[in-house]
């Protein structure tokens, strides 16, 4: 079996379109479709195959070419013959394509099943169907160690036990739409203890989306659903505000003010988000604009995380990294080879 998955804000709350085909290998897909789309609206055909506009695939069956017999004309054909506004990997086993469409960076991935069935901690998330994750997590002995460097935000505090940890995949322009964010990390703090954890943060170490979220937390919520719940009608969570910066008691009073004012706008819908927030794991798909759609946020902790060792790792790489076959441990999207 072949995996696709395309990964763009346009394809709703999980921000990723995953597809299957019963091809052996990615060459055999190639092979498999050449000369029917080759034959018709190559455009057209991409979209009825995938169900979506792949930005800039359908340029590969129009250059009246036969089908690739072998990986290596595969990949001669994707390097001359495929429009790609970015960069394209391509080996015997996948296609990797970052590419831009002049208004955010997308990617997409031809993969076969076998690499991903060894390669979980790079692929468990990108083929994951839905927007939300299995929130099951039973104390475990393993731990669990992030593949990608973490942003510390805060120093753990006397006796705190775990680590939190937060992938938001989210993005403030074109650039870094695919990628570009390491896991924020709060050593000494499991999920049931977070709204506290944040009050307590320096909100100058935190994110803008993390301090927006900060300054939403009541007084008193013992849980961080009710302010994930705020986060929804807030208006732009990157944006600088310097007053939710203010000590704990200001910051939410002034974040209350700015609440009760704000109109949702570029037709950004509060009512399509979705929030779900479990014992060890808080996930949201948040609805911030009518054209590019969905932000995503997940926040767990290290018993999360050793319970699905495999989706934490690859979700920590995804927002990190456009390529998901990386291999360098500090790479940022624009130097991942």
């Amino acid at each position: 079996m072949v995996y696709f998955v395309y990964r763009s804000v346009y394809e709703g709350p999980s921000g990723r379109l995953v597809r299957h085909f019963p091809d052996a290998t990615v060459l055999d897909w190639f092979r498999r479709v050449w000369d029917d789309a080759a034959s018709q609206d190559a455009y057209t055909w991409v979209q009825r195959e995938f169900g979506a506009n792949v930005y800039g695939l359908h340029t590969i069956f129009e250059t009246g070419l036969p089908a690739p017999r072998t990986h290596v004309e595969l990949r001669r054909l994707l390097k001359e013959h495929l429009y790609v506004e970015g960069r394209l990997r391509a080996d015997r086993h996948s296609v990797r394509v970052l590419t831009d469409d002049d208004e955010v960076e997308l990617a997409y991935f031809f993969v076969d099943d076998h690499v991903v069935a060894a390669e979980p901690d790079r692929w468990a998330y990108l083929v994951h169907e839905s927007w939300d994750l299995p929130a099951d997590a039973s104390p475990s002995v393993r731990t669990f160690t992030p593949p990608v460097p973490v942003h510390v935000v805060s120093p753990a505090p006397p006796g705190g036990e775990g680590v939190m940890y937060a992938v938001i995949l989210t993005h403030h322009a074109t650039v870094n739409s695919v990628g570009g964010r390491y896991p924020e990390a709060l050593p000494g703090v499991r999920l049931p203890g977070l709204a506290a954890a944040l009050r307590a943060a320096d909100p100058d170490l935190l994110n803008g989306e993390l301090r927006a979220l900060r300054a939403l937390i009541a007084p008193d919520d013992e849980e961080i659903g009710p302010a994930l719940e705020r986060c929804n009608h807030w208006a732009r969570l990157e944006e600088d505000v310097p007053e939710i910066s203010a000590p704990h008691s200001r910051a939410h009073e002034h974040a209350l003010r700015l609440l009760a004012d704000r109109v949702p706008a570029d037709g950004r819908d509060p009512g399509r988000t979705l929030v779900r927030c479990d014992d060890h794991l808080a996930q949201m798909a948040i609805h911030m604009d009518k054209f590019f759609g969905y932000r995503q946020w997940f926040l767990f902790d290290d018993v999360w995380a050793a319970a699905h060792p495999e989706t934490a790792a690859s979700l920590m790489r995804f927002g990190a990294h456009w390529d998901p076959r990386c291999r360098r441990r500090h790479a940022r999207l624009t130097h991942c080879g």
